[in-house]
């Protein structure tokens, strides 16, 4: 009993592996790999995967310290789900860490382009630029302005669902 106060799952962790969990299951709508033409093979799903977070991070930014702690708590349910996913296919344990080194660099690479193609919105040609290099593979094929459509559809929702339900884990994501 005295060991439960110290024990407790803190509602922040709580929180930010409900809303990687959402992420996820809005990154794996097939409209993305369908309809997008976003690969549906590992690498496609890292990319959806990543910017859906990447919409989460974004919207906690600045929001408080509940909102860093729930921000922190999403990434760390993503790199977990990363390392879970590598287990899972059977990669041995030292070369996990070696992958997620180097995964987590180009999490804060993407982060990084995310932002500074967020920050030439209303403009879409550094937000097409951003996604044709990530989630197309610079394959030049699939319909970057229907995920670009998303992305903005995306961070206009999540701007207008109140911080609360957020800190409680709830999202709603639009449609794709």
């Amino acid at each position: 009993m005295f060991l439960d106060r110290w024990l407790k799952p803190r509602p922040a962790k709580a929180a930010g592996a409900k809303l990687y969990a959402g992420a996820v299951a809005q990154a794996r709508s097939a409209t993305f790999y369908r309809d997008f033409g976003v690969r549906d093979s590992m690498e496609g799903r890292f990319e959806l995967f990543s910017l859906h977070v990447i919409f989460l991070i974004e919207r906690l930014k600045g929001q408080g310290d509940a909102a860093a702690e729930t921000s922190q708590a999403v990434f760390d349910s993503y790199v977990k789900g990363l390392d879970d996913a590598f287990r899972e296919i059977g990669v041995s344990d030292t070369a996990v860490g070696k992958k997620m080194k180097k995964l987590a660099g180009a999490f804060y690479g993407r982060l990084k382009a995310y932002d500074e193609a967020v920050a030439t919105l209303p403009d879409l040609a550094g937000m097409t630029g951003f996604l044709a290099r990530t989630a197309f593979e610079e394959r030049g094929e699939g319909d970057i302005a229907a995920l670009a459509a998303y992305v903005i559809k995306t961070r206009e929702a999540l701007a207008e669902q109140p911080l609360e339900s957020l800190l409680q884990g709830d999202v709603t994501w639009p449609n794709p």
